[in-house]
């Protein structure tokens, strides 16, 4: 649409216009070099766009340079290192854990099994004498 023409070609002439500024900065033309260097990283926000840049600096890094920051991401990496480890150790132990009560139930589900079958067999062993009663019991009232 003509719309979407016009935001693009403003856009495009906003870039040619930040860029003709980002080249004077860095051959120390026109105005002031850090104002222009402020204006060029502000330009993204008249249009609502924020610029990751522009974020303030958090206490903890404030007036660090860069070897100490350095340090300090070395350090905060080594106590995840740490962490993490300490984390994968405990889930091990969890596996080991879990890996033992999955073959104690196995072999109470093989106990269970046998148990099974043995009062299977003992049920059809006391069908066969309670038949067997049954027929003396049948004889005995018929002969006597």
């Amino acid at each position: 649409t003509q719309l979407e023409g016009d935001r693009r070609q403003n856009l495009v002439d906003d870039l040619l216009t930040r860029h003709r500024q980002l080249e004077a900065s860095y051959r120390n033309e026109g105005p002031e070099p850090d104002m222009s260097r402020s204006s060029l990283m502000a330009g993204g926000a008249k249009r609502g766009v924020t610029n990751p840049w522009l974020l303030e600096e958090s206490e903890e890094t404030r007036g660090l340079g860069f070897d100490e920051l350095r340090q300090q991401q070395r350090r905060i990496i080594e106590e995840q290192d740490a962490g993490l480890d300490a984390l994968s150790s405990i889930i091990s132990r969890q596996k080991q854990m879990g890996q033992e009560i999955g073959n104690e139930l196995d072999e109470q589900n093989e106990i269970i099994d046998d148990l099974t079958n043995l009062v299977e067999n003992t049920d059809d062993r006391l069908r066969n004498q309670t038949r067997h009663v049954k027929m003396v019991d049948k004889k005995s009232t018929s002969c006597g």
